[in-house]
């Protein structure tokens, strides 16, 4: 990870453990509590994120560990956080999150379209014995760990930064 990235998440971190000490763990402060998700913590503060998903919510958030953005091709996640590209890293962190709180529970059986915050872009999520998540890519992400409860929604651990695109296939 490089310097840039750790101070980021580190200012997070520190930020989000002032601004919350006195209530339950919210989203940012479940995240910026893992070391797992140190990079979509500096992500999300960059993009100005942070305050939002912070919020009364509900959201769901379905968070990239660590090495979803290290399999990106090499300079991604340093270019996406300079100035000049927080639209697009913006973006990115939006088709994470919706504005539900849905746990694994609430993803029919089957292959069904679900609305992320970016307003034109769709994913869809497949639930049988596992649920999995295509992008705008046609990849597809797997959830790893769901339902982490917070106090604004619930976290949907996932193994790929989902990337908007064109619609996926979803039958």
């Amino acid at each position: 990870m490089t310097t840039s990235i750790r101070r980021l998440a580190a200012a997070a971190a520190i930020a989000t453990g002032l601004a919350g000490s006195a209530s339950a763990a919210n989203i940012v402060e479940i995240a910026a509590g893992d070391d797992r998700f140190s990079t979509l913590v500096a992500a999300v503060t960059a993009a100005g994120l942070a305050e939002t998903l912070s919020g009364p919510g509900p959201f769901t958030v379905y968070a990239p560990v660590n090495d979803a953005f290290a399999a990106l091709p090499e300079g991604t996640v340093e270019s996406l956080l300079e100035p000049g590209n927080i639209d697009q890293l913006t973006s990115i962190l939006l088709y994470h999150v919706d504005d539900r709180k849905l746990t694994a529970s609430d993803f029919p059986a089957g292959s069904n379209f679900f609305k992320p915050v970016l307003e034109s872009e769709r994913l869809c999520i497949t639930a049988g014995s596992g649920v999995t998540i295509a992008d705008g890519t046609g990849d597809v992400a797997n959830v790893i760990i769901a339902d982490i409860e917070a106090d604004n929604g619930v976290i949907h651990v996932i193994d790929k930064v989902l990337l908007p695109g064109t619609r996926p296939d979803c039958h």
